[in-house]
């Protein structure tokens, strides 16, 4: 349920709404808009509706929500939320984000020059696995924290901020201290103790929709994050499982629109992991940032033939720089930049 409190509503009164609403077992989220403040309350509905909340003084009115999610939903707030990244790097805005660099962090040396290199065509942001889920136990499954001290020599030898995975909770205290966004995989999209792990930690998340997962389920999982107080969710497509099989995954650039008509969440795309092939990664971004993406993440390697995961997916970077040319004339052309 959204509770829209009048233009004039007194810092008082809020803190009466929020403190009825307690009080009947629910949890209140306040957002002050440029416009209007209101209340999005979490838990089961039935209780309100028995409440005359629109005769509280400051209220102007009650919307029930018929969608699951809420603190994800245009609902709550109607306008797009910009994520603050650090380093003056936003997503949501006018400016698409481009996050580039390999699947797995392999050596030191080598993340440093494809980390030099990405930002030379415009990266924002270093991507590399420290943690790697592998539906193999004997395929390779990173440094670990070694991967993560990586990372953070890299960033600080370019300035590039530094997006990586989280699999396991115990494992979150190193990631927050060593990664600037926290991105949770397709294989985790719905484990729910760890979502509500980072929902709790001061980082942007990266949530990644699970192959197999629907839209409403995507959100739902957002929902978890956004629920324990972190509101700085970035949203990635990356491919669903469908019957087809010329591709790894089938990229599912409907899920932009749809989730900017539903959500006021930065939505990005991941077409490396959607095609499978380097080939296919060039016009699947091309295609994403017409359709109104946030940002992409990508993965470039050196030597892909060398790569430990992911190699037949991973553009050179002279490809990924080519790449970004194409992307720079798409963004211009619907009136944004890269």
């Amino acid at each position: 349920m959204i509770i829209v409190l009048r233009p004039d509503a007194t810092g008082r009164q809020i803190k009466h709404i929020e403190e009825k609403i307690k009080k009947m077992g629910l949890k209140p989220w306040t957002s002050k808009g440029e416009e209007r403040t209101i209340i999005g309350v979490i838990g089961e509905e039935d209780a309100l509706r028995l409440a005359p909340l629109e005769v509280f003084p400051g209220v102007e009115r009650v919307m029930p929500i018929l969608k699951p999610y809420k603190l994800v939903s245009r609902d709550f707030k109607k306008e797009g939320s910009v994520i603050d990244l650090g380093g003056g790097v936003e997503i949501g805005g006018n400016q698409i984000v481009i996050m580039a660099g390999p699947c797995s962090v392999e050596e030191e040396g080598r993340l440093l020059d494809i980390a030099q290199k990405v930002k030379s065509s415009g990266a924002k942001v270093l991507r590399g696995g420290a943690f790697k889920p592998r539906t193999s136990p004997y395929s390779f499954q990173g440094l670990g924290i070694e991967g993560l001290k990586f990372l953070n020599n890299t960033k600080k030898a370019t300035g590039l901020l530094v997006v990586t995975e989280l699999m396991d909770a115990k494992y979150l205290k190193y990631v927050e201290k060593y990664a600037d966004i926290i991105q949770i995989g397709a294989r985790n999209m719905q484990n729910f103790e760890l979502l509500k792990e980072v929902g709790r930690s001061k980082k942007p998340i990266l949530l990644k929709r699970g192959m197999s997962n629907t839209i409403k389920e995507f959100l739902m999982s957002a929902e978890y994050i956004l629920s324990e107080g972190n509101f700085n969710v970035i949203l990635c497509e990356r491919g669903i499982r469908t019957f087809e099989d010329a591709m790894r995954f089938t990229l599912d650039i409907n899920t932009v629109p749809v989730i900017k008509n539903l959500s006021h969440l930065p939505c990005i795309v991941d077409p490396s992991h959607a095609s499978g092939h380097w080939a296919l990664v060039r016009p699947c971004s091309r295609a994403a940032v017409a359709a109104g993406a946030d940002g992409l993440i990508v993965e470039v390697h050196s030597n892909p033939e060398e790569a430990l995961s992911d190699g037949v997916q991973s553009l050179y970077p002279e490809k990924f720089d080519e790449m970004m040319q194409d992307i720079r004339k798409i963004a211009e052309a619907i009136g944004r930049t890269v």
